[in-house]
């Protein structure tokens, strides 16, 4: 619950006014006739009697009043229709009646709210969810806790102040529950409202006699979602009958805003939890490459959109970098977005080149529906070779940081947007060498309302040559410190679309840490692999390992040799870990299963499975790999 006191100075109601309080009456006005303040909602009661001497008088005195109450009504559900999210529509309404209206306002919600068609939970709980009063000119501001200071009270002549209750259990079949079906406003001294006020506000809380309070019900679209109390002091008129509408509009447009906050707040919800989802809990940790990423949503007019990055660890210890961005901003760019994802690590699973991958992206796409475009960058790093190789969809170019502190943006063909279709896209092979920075971004980052996008790259490579400066020739700047002062480029202007960074450092893998050989499919071939990766293992200092990485590299040879009919590939790298890799022309992958006591063989990939620290099978577009990865001593 959050209160708010209202400075009655400059908005006081005229019949509150000392001077009006202290003016004499006219000597026109008939001694009848109702001396009521010139305030929004102060008409007479239709069918009064009026006296006919002074017709002009009063006619211009209710169409004066009339015209109030119709301004006001004007205003204030501009000012409730001027809040976004709940609390600033509930503020909105609690601000356009006090003091105009009233001298104080309690507003009480469901809770929880229901949202859009769903059922609501029993029991029917309402909670006091914002309150509003006249502060009094003689009030003491400076006693006391914050808190107890800012607390509403009804006012009761014979009561004293009695604080009004958080929380209310609607019983079915009560007063109160009766007053919120009937939907309409009513007097606080109506027969109804006497027992459903002390109901709401709480057990031993006297509410004011009179007209001096309305209980109005805030329903939405479906059903019954708060309700809202107004109260006037003794040193202001009565509440009359006009101000029932005055205060059922106030209630509707209130309810109807608060229905709209809370469905939009729910899909926003959703949307950024889908798009959420849709992305990378955490990045993969592959063989000679570091990688750090950032995500940052739309400003709140556009928060939903379609940028994705991804990273893919690849046969061989390479590495695939994907960024992309679905045009538009809605949930079902964030589906598209997920659907292209999911279709590119299907296709890096095939271990098809960048070119490739981009087409079948582009036929996916048109399956998908004819204007769903996007584009997309995807790299794929080698860090034996140090190379890199780059196709491009229509995407901003990335921008390479070299060791020295210079950086580049890379000249890669643009090509289509993905869903285009029917056009052909060129991959470039390009040096990585040890210590650069590679950066990959999506258009949110470089473009916005203020500048275009060859403006914004030459910022971003500006700002990544002076990040670099500071750490000096010899140093890279730290990968994730890297990604912060690039976000820290935008503006406040620069938020119009949202943006995925990928950043990927490369540490390579030296050639004295890796070796390589080719091996005939024959029968003498798991005897040579292992004479062969016990020398490299001696090499290194690894004699620790030769026993265990021995056996099993003669398992996976021998069953790469009974299916081969080309050469078959042993490669062996040591980083932290030592990795093993046999290659060979057969694309059935290895399954492991158990073997039965009478079978002879089986228990090659049993033996893998217990030994290694991790292994496993990929299927190539060549054959397939079959890796295990070793701890080093």
């Amino acid at each position: 619950m959050t209160e708010h006191p209202t400075s009655h100075e400059g908005r006081q109601p005229l019949a509150a006014r000392p001077q009006e309080r202290a003016r004499p009456r006219q000597q026109e006005a008939p001694p009848g006739a109702a001396a009521t303040a010139a305030m929004p909602g102060s008409l007479p009661v239709p069918g009064a009697a009026m006296d006919a001497a002074a017709p002009v008088v009063d006619t211009q005195t209710v169409t004066r009043r009339e015209g109030d109450r119709l301004r006001f009504v004007g205003a204030a559900t501009r000012r409730i229709a001027r809040g976004i999210d709940l609390d600033e529509i509930v503020l909105g309404l609690c601000r356009a009646s006090v003091p105009t209206f009233s001298d104080a306002i309690l507003v009480y919600l469901r809770d929880p709210l229901p949202v859009g068609d769903e059922r609501p939970v029993n029991p029917f709980v309402l909670r006091l969810r914002r309150t509003d009063r006249l502060r009094l000119a003689d009030e003491e501001t400076d006693g006391g806790p914050e808190g107890e200071r800012l607390r509403l009270s009804v006012t009761d002549p014979q009561s004293g102040l009695l604080p009004a209750a958080d929380l209310c259990e609607i019983r079915a079949g009560g007063a109160l529950a009766e007053v919120l079906r009937g939907v309409r406003p009513v007097f606080g001294d109506s027969a109804a409202a006497r027992v459903a006020l002390p109901e709401l506000l709480g057990a031993g809380r006297a509410v004011p006699t009179g007209h001096r309070a309305i209980l109005a019900p805030l329903r939405g679209r479906r059903r019954v979602i708060g309700a809202a109390v107004f109260l006037r002091g003794t040193e202001r008129p009565a509440f009359e009958a006009n101000d029932l509408l005055v205060a059922a509009q106030l209630a509707t447009h209130t309810a109807l805003g608060i229905d709209k906050a809370v469905l939009y707040g729910r899909e926003a919800y959703i949307a950024d939890e889908l798009q959420r989802t849709m992305l990378p809990d955490s990045l993969p940790q592959p063989t000679g490459v570091r990688l750090a990423s950032r995500y940052l949503p739309a400003a709140e007019t556009a928060r939903v959109g379609g940028d994705w990055y991804d990273a893919i660890p690849l046969p061989g210890s390479r590495v695939a970098l994907v960024v992309g961005d679905v045009m538009g901003h809605s949930m079902t760019s964030a589906a598209i977005m997920g659907q292209l994802r999911t279709t590119a690590q299907t296709l890096a699973g095939l271990d098809l080149p960048p070119q490739e991958v981009l087409h079948h992206l582009d036929e996916q796409a048109q399956r998908l529906g004819s204007d769903r475009m996007a584009t997309c960058l995807y790299a794929v790093y080698d860090p034996v070779a140090h190379r890199i190789t780059i196709a491009n969809a229509g995407h901003p170019p990335p921008v390479l940081l070299h060791l020295g502190g210079r950086a580049e943006v890379l000249r890669v063909p643009p090509g289509a947007p993905i869903g285009v279709g029917g056009v052909d896209f060129e991959a470039v092979e390009l040096d990585a060498p040890a210590g650069a920075t590679l950066l990959l971004y999506t258009d949110g980052l470089v473009e916005s309302r203020i500048r275009d996008v060859w403006t914004g790259i030459e910022i971003l490579r500006e700002r990544l040559a002076a990040t670099a400066q500071l750490t000096g020739p010899d140093h890279s700047p730290p990968l994730e410190a890297l990604c912060d002062d690039v976000l820290d480029m935008l503006g406040p202007g620069d938020r119009d679309d949202d943006i995925a960074l990928l950043a990927a450092r490369f540490d390579g893998i030296a050639p004295s840490d890796v070796a390589y050989w080719f091996l005939e499919p024959e029968d003498a071939a798991p005897g040579r692999a292992r004479r062969l990766a016990r020398r490299a293992l001696s090499r290194w200092g690894l004699d620790d390992l030769s026993d265990e990485v021995e056996l099993l590299v003669s398992e996976v040879v021998t069953n790469a040799v009974r299916y081969a009919e080309r050469p078959v590939t042993l490669r062996l790298l040591r980083t932290d870990i030592l990795r093993c890799e046999v290659g060979d022309d057969s694309p059935q992958l290895p399954r492991q299963r158990r073997a039965r006591e009478t079978d002879e063989g089986g228990r090659g990939l049993f033996l893998v499975n217990r030994l290694a620290r991790r292994w496993g099978a990929t299927r190539l577009s060549t054959g397939k790999v079959v890796w295990f990865e070793m701890a080093t001593p």
